[in-house]
């Protein structure tokens, strides 16, 4: 009998889940709120699975998104002169890793146009002498605003089948560029590869007795017992979310800034999000040495 009763309770809340998504969905007033919410309940009632439920909420944000807040800043692209020789410029595109280059002329508020990798391939294997000029390759770059809508973007990435765009501000200039895949990580998270070290991700990694590698998500409550600190877990769940409060602004590979007895240097960032943290302690504060 108890078996039955729990059956029939189990069935009650699934129809009541499917009741309450079926009349958000027919037409009457709805916001984002109340499906985030179902969506919430549904990952609790184990009907969808955290990532399931991760990825919902990430294509709900996209619609809230400008291409301003998802793009690769000015300061970070890596292009190529169009003046130069290819042979010259090669190391740089091996050690990036990148697919797509944006070709500048003078300097990056000049882009005249993009150059897939796979175009060079032919070119490596069946040229014997000097590679030809850069300009021959080129691809037409496709530029927007940066106060296009992300979701807009990607539905014009899928139709015209490009990968890459051009952001320029308010005056004409280059302040950027985006990618699909920038979109797509917005969506699922990061996207890593096989060159991924797995060392990296430890949470608190000593690289000497006063100076530590951090993960940005490290939780907060985690990184205030290591290092004997007090930030505000009611401020953000991580220390990366501290720092990034800290600067004000996404910070770039390379910043410092001191928070506390604590100096924080960027040592791996993208356009969204602080990834890696090398963290120096004063040698007036006591933390214990973990290295061998």
């Amino acid at each position: 009998m108890s078996d039955d009763n729990s059956q029939s309770s189990q069935g009650s809340s699934s129809r009541n889940w499917l009741g309450r998504i079926t009349q958000m969905l027919q037409g009457e007033p709805q916001n984002k709120e109340e499906l985030v919410e179902v969506i919430a309940d549904a990952q609790e009632r184990a009907l969808i699975d955290p990532e399931t439920k991760d990825m919902m909420e990430g294509v709900l944000s996209v619609s809230e998104l400008k291409v301003r807040d998802i793009m690769i800043p000015r300061s970070q692209m890596i292009t190529l002169d169009v003046e130069q020789d290819l042979e010259s410029q090669l190391p740089a595109m091996v050690e990036s890793s990148h697919s797509r280059f944006p070709v500048v002329c003078e300097d990056k508020d000049h882009v005249e146009g993009i150059l897939l990798a796979k175009d060079l391939l032919p070119l490596i294997v069946q040229q014997n002498g000097a590679l030809p000029a850069i300009k021959e390759y080129l691809r037409p770059a496709i530029v927007v605003p940066e106060s296009k809508r992300v979701d807009t973007l990607l539905n014009e990435f899928r139709q015209k089948r490009y990968h890459m765009a051009i952001v320029i501000d308010e005056y004409g200039g280059v302040s950027g560029l985006v990618t699909i895949e920038d979109i797509l990580e917005t969506i699922v998270g990061e996207i890593e590869d096989e060159h991924d070290d797995e060392d990296e991700q430890q949470d608190i990694r000593q690289l000497s007795k006063h100076v530590f590698n951090v993960q940005a998500l490290t939780p907060l409550e985690e990184f205030n017992e290591f290092f004997k600190t007090d930030f505000d877990t009611q401020e953000a769940d991580t220390i990366g979310g501290i720092i990034l409060h800290a600067f004000g602004h996404m910070p770039s590979k390379g910043e410092t800034i001191d928070v506390g007895p604590l100096q924080f240097k960027i040592t791996n960032s993208d356009n969204r999000r602080i990834l890696q943290l090398q963290v120096t302690v004063p040698k007036t504060e006591h933390v214990e040495d973990t290295t061998e």
